[in-house]
């Protein structure tokens, strides 16, 4: 008789170590579960990813599909390991790590590379790296880091004075942690002794179940803790992004609406057993579904008060559209579809929960710990003030982690149990059970004068909201808005639809259907112009809203900057231009050959809710230490809020940026600053920021009895106050400590001045936009339907540049999603469920990107910032069609440009431009 074999003995990181007896186990767990070397992300277990990239004796592997056997008596290396200082370094000097997720495969795929070519060109880097997929940087910064890493000398950006770290591109605050691998992200953390969960989801994008003998099976597992159901939820089993549309339960009853609905939570006991669903008894009745929004109306409801299954119109009327149109000089027409898109974020849902006293606490991965608490305590029954929210370092959102996902469910298995649980949404799962794009069916016309000047739009749009609300009022509200484009339009009737099918429910994603829109109204705009015949730049400035001009709600907005993005331009399309002219020049004729097109487009976005109160509230203590405390709640999600906000609150307050310590977000530790959103958090939560800041400013000078030029000093137990040659001492020790346990402290809350919308969509939705405009240049292989994006020039007015380095990634990101939305991305329930059938652009499909800051300051805004992160995706889709379309001829109707679609456009087109 043998015994067990032996644990597998390797080395990590240069130390020895031994793993669990199962050979056959993933080594991206076992370094995580056994050794806690949490720094290795799992993002897909397929290797699709990249995420979980370490290296087996110096070579890159992924560690999700390599056994721990495999790797005994070798050499493992993970993103923990020391000699990496330079290449760490690069990555912060350019922005590399943005929500950091992908980070640790980035860095280890980036390290074997250097061992053999310590100067790589940009061409090595992209094709050694090309197997980690990253949804925020657009790649750029990663190239450029690794590039530059050799340059162990480079000199580090000085840090900025007092008062002046608005305008520096200081490194991330929280980017040390990233490229460490010390940042914990929701599947990172977790308390012993409790249970893992799993849920049962339907096959069906409609059906009924009813569940069998679960105590039985449970029982025969061996390692069931409890099977959950609706029946146990012991609150309200139903949320929803906007309270009064909330319609979505935590588990279903019954009936399940859309396919990969939760319909039973399964707690295994945390014991590194096997946690499989298989043989779970629940049986199914296939029932018909309705997939197509376009017989919506006609089919039964799939909610009691929502007739013909809208759920929300919204209009925007202004003029007489249809007799502006009838007048006009040219007049043009067109439709566009768009697809349900994935938000793809290479962290899937995950979170851990517990009991702290009396206190539910969830740590999970969110962007809206004020809304997650509310919702959740709902849900369980629970006073909001018993449910605590920890949001955990965020692996990519964009829209996807505003609703809710695994919290409820977690603080059910708690409040059962009375033990901590965890729970990881499997790729599969994250795809199934959580938001995409809305899905859009779109057709407009727009008509100009003899001169150029456009006189008139109708628009309609019906946007597929899939089974529960989620947030399509507000894209249905926001879409008629924005459906003029940043031009001057006299006459507009635009109307969207928000409508349920037993799709995927479509929520929240970069733009809230703005993007879509654009895509219609923006290729309308250059054939327009080409009726019309003017230069499709041209036409565009010509149009362009100037400042003290209406918008189609009636709004006059302040700082007005899309002329300015627009003329930014003017020297890249005139460039731009020739060079397609002259490549064509000598391409093959015949209309088969390789072709060069240009196209712009142009956008504007309302930051923040529209015509909706939209408050965020921040409090900055000065505690008894010395230390000026920043309680700020807006989630970190790549996009620099931590760093965005602490320096206006520096500025704000007169001292060094790193005088600040930074708290939160954590609903027991900090102020609501709602969700991160709607390109909100610079302009909202910096307003409220920037008023605390003030606040706690003039209250300390008040005790110094000292002038507003005054300087701080931050001290240890003291703050300094210099004046004119003075120098006192504030001892903070002799104060007694306030509510929040400082010394002082100020909270102050921003909500932004907007007026409601009338039935025509007039009135005032957004105190603050943000512009821009992009030109995109293409080569088209005509033959094949083939499109090569080859370089995209952004320029975007973000008012005041907080940070210049942290906006520029900001456009170089949206840009990825905006590819990827032209060219490749459409999610197909129960086909595209993974990241190898789902396609996001890879370092290999990325063009040049030329971000161009523009900077007109809104008043408004903290310091005249304006918001940037959704306005930075609008028009890079609009571009790349509109650049098609110039190469090719061909009118492009439906995204995205699939190579047997714009094969067919080009037929349809008689095959040439």
């Amino acid at each position: 008789m043998t015994g067990p074999a032996p644990a597998p003995s390797l080395f990590v990181n240069g130390r020895p170590a031994t793993l669990g007896p199962d050979r056959a186990r993933r080594l991206s767990e076992a370094l995580r579960e056994d050794l806690g070397l949490v720094g290795t992300k799992t993002g897909c277990d397929a290797g699709d990813c990249g995420a979980c990239t370490v290296l087996l004796d110096e070579v890159p592997v992924c560690a999700c599909l390599t056994a721990v056997g495999r790797a005994e008596g070798r050499a493992v290396t993970t993103v923990e390991t020391a000699g990496l200082e330079a290449l760490r370094a690069a990555f912060l000097r350019h922005g590399a790590a943005q929500c950091g997720i992908c980070t640790p495969g980035m860095l280890m795929a980036a390290a074997a590379l250097l061992a053999r070519a310590p100067r790589p060109a940009p061409a090595a880097v992209r094709e050694a790296l090309g197997g980690v997929l990253c949804r925020c940087t657009g790649y750029g910064p990663i190239v450029a880091a690794v590039c530059d890493a050799a340059d162990a000398a480079a000199p580090a950006a000085p840090a900025p004075a007092a008062g002046a770290a608005v305008g520096a591109a200081v490194p991330r605050l929280d980017g040390a942690a990233k490229v460490a691998g010390r940042a914990h992200y929701g599947a990172d953390l977790w308390r012993p002794g409790g249970v893992v969960l799993k849920a049962v989801r339907s096959p069906h994008a409609r059906a009924r179940f009813v569940l069998g003998d679960l105590g039985g099976w449970a029982r025969a597992r061996g390692n069931v803790a409890a099977v959950l159901t609706a029946a146990d939820i012991p609150g309200e089993n139903r949320f929803g992004a906007i309270p009064a549309f909330a319609d979505q339960p935590a588990l279903a009853s019954r009936e399940v609406r859309h396919r990969g609905e939760a319909v039973a939570l399964v707690a295994f006991e945390d014991d590194g057993s096997p946690t499989l669903l298989d043989g779970f008894p629940v049986g199914w009745t296939e029932l018909d579904p309705l997939l197509d929004p376009a017989l919506a109306a006609a089919a039964a409801p799939l909610h009691a008060g929502r007739p013909g299954n809208l759920l929300v119109e919204g209009r925007v009327r202004c003029g007489d559209a249809e007799a502006a149109l009838a007048a006009a000089a040219h007049v043009v027409a067109g439709s566009m579809r768009t697809p349900f898109v994935e938000h793809a974020p290479i962290e899937p849902e995950a979170g851990a929960a517990w009991m702290d006293g009396p206190t539910l606490v969830i740590r999970a991965t969110t962007q809206a710990p004020g809304m997650d608490r509310s919702d959740t305590a709902r849900i369980l029954g629970l006073a909001p003030e018993r449910v605590r929210i920890i949001p955990s370092a965020v692996g990519g959102g964009f829209g996807t982690k505003l609703d809710l996902s695994l919290q409820p469910l977690l603080g059910l298995a708690v409040l059962k149990l009375g033990r901590p649980a965890r729970m990881t949404f499997t790729r599969a799962e994250s795809m199934q059970a959580t938001t995409k794009r809305h899905p859009a069916t779109m057709t407009a016309r727009l008509g100009c004068d003899a001169r150029g000047r456009v006189t008139g739009l109708h628009f309609e749009g019906v946007f597929d909201t899939g089974a529960y609300a989620s947030w399509g009022p507000t894209v249905a509200n926001r879409v008629p808005v924005h459906a003029s484009g940043p031009y001057r339009t006299p006459a507009v009737l635009a109307q969207a639809r928000a409508v349920h099918t037993h799709n995927p429910v479509a929520g929240a994603f970069r733009g809230f259907g703005v993007p879509q829109a654009a895509l219609l109204v923006e290729a309308l705009y250059d054939r327009l112009a080409r009726a019309a015949g003017i230069d499709r730049l041209a036409f565009r400035r010509l149009n362009a809203l100037a400042g003290g001009e209406a918008t189609a709600s009636g709004q006059v907005p302040g700082a007005v900057g899309i002329g300015a993005c627009l003329a930014a331009l003017q020297p890249h399309w005139e460039r731009a231009l020739a060079a397609a002219a002259a490549a064509d020049a000598g391409s093959p004729a015949g209309g088969d050959g390789l072709r060069r097109g240009v196209g712009v487009a142009a956008c504007w976005y309302g930051c923040g809710n529209t015509a909706l109160p939209n408050p965020s509230t921040v409090r900055i203590g000065l505690g008894r230490d010395g230390a000026f405390v920043l309680h700020q709640g807006a989630t970190e999600i790549g996009q620099g809020a931590d760093t965005v906000i602490a320096q206006i609150a520096a500025d704000g307050l007169g001292v060094p940026l790193a005088a600040l310590r930074l708290v939160g977000p954590d609903t027991h530790l900090t102020p609501d600053a709602g969700k991160t959103s709607a390109s909100r958090q610079t302009f909202v939560t910096g307003r409220a920021a920037l008023a605390a800041a003030r606040a706690l400013r003039a209250a300390i000078l008040r005790l110094a009895n000292a002038g507003e030029g005054a300087t701080l000093v931050p001290g240890a137990g003291h703050v300094g106050i210099a004046e004119g040659g003075r120098h006192r001492r504030l001892e903070l020790g002799a104060l007694p400590a306030d509510a929040f346990g400082h010394a002082l402290s100020a909270t102050e809350t921003y909500d932004p001045p907007t007026a409601p919308l009338d039935a025509d969509g007039q009135g005032a939705p957004y105190a603050v936009y943000g512009w821009g405009a992009q030109m995109a240049e293409v080569a088209v292989d005509a033959a094949l339907g083939t499109v090569r994006v080859l370089r995209i020039t952004a320029a975007h007015d973000v008012g005041r540049a907080i940070n210049p380095a942290l906006a520029r990634g900001q456009i170089e990101g949206g840009i990825a999603q905006g590819l990827g939305f032209a060219l490749m991305e459409e999610y197909l329930p129960g086909r595209t469920e993974n990241l190898h059938d789902y396609l996001i652009p890879t370092m290999g499909d990325m063009p040049e990107v030329v971000p161009i800051l523009v900077e007109i300051p809104d008043p408004e805004g903290p310091m005249g910032a304006k918001g940037l992160g959704e306005h930075a995706l609008i028009p890079t889709a609009p571009a790349i069609v509109n650049a098609i379309a110039d190469a090719t001829g061909a009118e492009i109707g439906e995204v995205p440009v699939l190579p047997h679609r714009l094969r067919a456009a080009i037929l349809a087109a008689g095959g040439r431009r």
